[in-house]
């Protein structure tokens, strides 16, 4: 019931994923009169799809620990603790963020080794696509947290994109060793001297991001979210410049005809839609947020990463990759001074 179209969104959505995936089974918690309706037309996604009734649903301006108070009886509390509870393999979805988060860490709890979840998602570039995380869930985080922050985006991308040896680099200021704060300066160190199962490329800088120098890219909540809204906004205002430009004159709306199809392939390489989905990683289960505005297209690309999560084991492989590691532990006074 989250998102600034529910549920008719959320149906229309489920109803996509079903084609894609035909061995996945919904389970909609929401207003059951609403959802049933919604389904009446959709025979096929119907007989696939079990509807849990609930008339609450946590508003978009909600406060997360409003949230936490009193939306026990929610569609999105109702939602995670499915999850929890073993009746679902995922959550997705397009409600309040904050209170999306704050529920997730609360009932499905962080995994052994990890301090705080992070959200990530992919962002189109030059090469083809990067993981980039943490994408809001942790405005400061410390170095610890960026290698654990590194290690998930790492299998992340390996789940995902079937990345052998990921290539992982911290966001900064510039690229040489000695520019930066603290924090990043040590979690350098930690990823060039311990044995990762990933490649660590060094500091990235913005533009690297869409240039594909990486495969991850690791930053704190507050520098990737700008990241993220920058890129968003940047790939609307091309859009209607575009628009603008090809109905500016006779001769610019012939030359519009000729290039229709390679402004459909460019459409389609940036609509945020097709990397709609985030995960919250680092959770004890797996928990997906779309973006708000989204369209069913959208919507159903944060089911297909969400079920992309469950089919690749991809909680586990983070258990087993962290295990074989050497912990990662409270810093040591000369890893400190690098």
């Amino acid at each position: 019931m989250g998102g600034d179209r529910a549920p008719e969104v959320v149906v229309k959505g489920a109803n996509i994923a079903r084609d894609r995936y035909p061995n996945v089974r919904f389970l909609l918690i929401g207003d059951e009169v609403r959802l049933a309706r919604l389904l009446r037309r959709k025979r096929r996604l119907r007989s696939r799809t079990t509807i849990h009734h609930t008339t609450e649903a946590v508003s978009n301006d909600a406060r997360p620990s409003a949230a936490l108070r009193t939306g026990r009886k929610s569609s999105m509390w109702l939602a995670i603790q499915a999850v929890r509870d073993g009746k679902a393999q995922g959550v997705v979805s397009a409600g309040n963020t904050g209170a999306l988060m704050a529920m997730a860490k609360l009932m499905l709890r962080t995994l052994p080794g990890i301090d705080r979840p992070a959200i990530a998602s992919f962002i189109p570039t030059l090469r083809g696509e990067s993981v980039v995380l943490d994408l809001g869930a942790n405005v400061e985080c410390n170095a610890n947290n960026l290698v654990q922050f590194a290690v998930m985006g790492a299998i992340f991308a390996r789940t995902v994109q079937g990345f052998d040896r990921p290539t992982v680099g911290l966001l900064n200021v510039g690229s040489e060793d000695m520019k930066g704060h603290e924090e990043l300066k040590v979690a350098a160190g930690i990823l060039r001297g311990g044995e990762f199962p990933f490649q660590f490329h060094g500091f990235v800088e913005g533009d690297d991001i869409t240039g594909g120098t990486v495969d991850v890219v690791v930053t704190d909540g507050f520098s990737g979210n700008i990241a993220l809204k920058t890129a968003e906004g940047t790939a609307r205002l091309v859009g209607q410049f575009l628009r603008e430009a090809f109905k500016s004159s006779l001769s610019a709306r012939l030359g519009y005809v000729f290039a229709r199809r390679a402004l459909k392939k460019l459409r389609l390489r940036v609509d945020p839609r097709s990397y709609n989905g985030a995960m919250f990683v680092g959770l004890n289960g797996i928990a997906v947020k779309s973006h708000g505005g989204t369209d069913a297209f959208g919507f159903a690309n944060a089911i297909g990463v969400a079920v992309d999560m469950a089919l690749g084991g991809f909680n586990d492989r983070i258990k087993d990759e962290l295990a074989r590691l050497t912990p990662v532990r409270a810093l040591e006074p000369q890893a400190a001074s690098l």
